[in-house]
């Protein structure tokens, strides 16, 4: 009988220790998963905690260690982008004091932007913190003034510090100003860094700068020039995408510039696509009106304001086909010298009128706007000098008129007001406010009837009587009142 001894048994190897998972397991374990992820996820393992241990050195120390990690370093920067673009505006502007990342991020956020101070521009600075901008308003930066002056002079988008010894009758922007080089070279620099740029306000520019910006932003679509002339418009002509341009020359104690027919020319064969066109402080002519009016076949709105156009202007109005707003701002005369009706014509596709704080002492001038406004279907009147009965009877050449609003007519009454109403057939609201002249007790039972068939009706003429009906039975108003009784 053989004996074989048994094999010994192997011991088995050890098994390894596992190593404690850490943050970058987790981040390969979710990360290399067959599931798609369709947003970030942080897992996390906490150490098992006994109650009856609740200081326990592992808990504590992890604690700590997860309290100095930046979770937002794992997100991408398009993702980060993403949640901070949701957040509410007053919650974004804080943003950029987290830290750095979240300052530049913040920066690409940015869309619209005032400069105040050119040199944010030269040194480069708003390049590399602003990158994605589509809207900058320079007006202010280009202006040089005393910070340490409490005299601050502003009007419309310019604003600057004065010093006490300045002269009422000088122009007080003309050496105040950034020297044209200074100005084109920053116009440049941010051409180059903001390509995507879609409107542009500017004070003092040359051909050249603007060129720089037609060149290298092709999407601008809105631009605003100040003190602009003939020969800076010779720059926009190669902004090909332009559809809103507002231009000043001269204004009134600033500056001085003249834009001219020349310009207006330049200007109308240049930007064809033009939608609005607003000329301030411009002169001209019928033959520069003209020009807009053949060249911008797309003009739909058209603003002048303190213009200083020469007679016979407004017969070129009639080559605008498709103009649907018009509007008058500050203009001490509407046409000085219209010439005959039979050269008026008239703009057929016009809806709106607008006038604004304007002269109509001229009755002539008045009678010419209304002939080539005659088809227009709303008026807007507000603060206009000089405008009477007389004149604004003339409005009734107008037949298809809808809508009327009347503000701040001191000199018309309610007789001048309701023969004009009466010749509009088609009146579908009424806007009668701060009209002095006009009494509620003067408005006749015929009045009164086609108030009620209108649509819409804001009838608040006399402030003072309305003021009156308001603190009937208060006691106040009257002398003393009950509230000074003697005693």
């Amino acid at each position: 009988m053989s004996f074989q001894p048994s094999p010994k048994k192997s011991n088995p190897s050890p098994k390894p220790k596992r190593r404690a998972s850490g943050w970058s397991d987790f981040w390969v374990k979710n990360t290399t998963s067959s599931k798609p992820l369709n947003q970030v996820i942080f897992t996390m393992q906490l150490p098992p905690l006994s109650s009856k241990d609740p200081d326990n050195p592992k808990a504590q120390a992890f604690f700590s260690n997860f309290s100095k990690i930046d979770r937002t370093l794992l997100l991408p920067d398009e993702v980060l982008l993403n949640v901070l673009a949701r957040l509410p505006d007053l919650q974004r502007l804080c943003n950029f004091l987290v830290c750095k990342r979240w300052l530049n991020l913040q920066g690409r956020l940015v869309r619209s932007l005032k400069v105040l101070d050119w040199g944010f521009i030269e040194s480069g600075r708003l390049i590399v913190r602003f990158p994605n901008l589509t809207h900058v308003d320079l007006s202010r930066s280009c202006v040089v003034s005393p910070r340490n002056s409490g005299i601050l002079l502003h009007r419309g988008s310019i604003s600057m510090h004065l010093n006490t010894g300045f002269s009422p009758i000088y122009r007080i922007l003309e050496e105040n100003l950034l020297s044209v080089e200074v100005v084109d070279r920053g116009l440049k620099m941010l051409a180059n860094g903001c390509p995507n740029l879609c409107k542009l306000v500017v004070v003092g520019a040359s051909e050249l700068g603007l060129l720089s910006v037609a060149e290298e932003c092709l999407t601008l679509q809105e631009l605003e020039l100040h003190k602009c002339n003939d020969n800076v418009l010779r720059g926009i002509a190669g902004c090909k995408n332009l559809q809103i341009l507002k231009l000043v020359g001269s204004v009134d104690g600033f500056y001085a510039s003249w834009v001219t027919d020349i310009g207006l020319t330049i200007l109308a064969q240049g930007c064809r696509r033009l939608v609005r066109l607003e000329l301030s402080g411009c002169e001209g002519s019928f033959d520069g009106i003209k020009a807009i009016g053949q060249c911008c076949q797309m003009l739909e709105e058209l603003t002048l304001c303190d213009h200083r156009m020469d007679g016979g202007w407004l017969a070129g109005l009639s080559y605008c086909e498709n103009l649907k707003t018009l509007r008058f701002q500050s203009c001490r005369t509407i046409d000085s010298s219209p010439g005959p009706d039979e050269f008026l014509g008239l703009c057929p596709a016009l809806e709106r009128l607008h006038l604004q704080k304007c002269h109509l002492r001229d009755k002539n001038s008045a009678r010419a706007l209304f002939m080539v406004c005659h088809a227009v279907r709303d008026i807007f009147v507000q603060d206009c000098w000089g405008l009477d009965n007389d004149i604004f009877s003339l409005a009734s050449s107008c037949r298809r008129v809808k809508y009327l609003s009347l503000e701040g007519c001191s000199l018309v009454t309610t007789e001048g007001l309701e023969p004009v109403i009466f010749s509009w057939k088609e009146l579908q609201s009424l806007r009668v406010i701060s009209c002095k002249s006009i009494k509620d007790n003067e408005v006749s039972p015929a009045l009164s009837t086609l108030f009620s068939v209108l649509k819409e009706l804001k009838w608040r003429p006399d402030t003072k009587s309305l003021l009156a009906a308001s603190l009937a039975g208060s006691g106040m108003g009257r002398r003393g009142g009950k509230f000074f009784k003697r005693t």
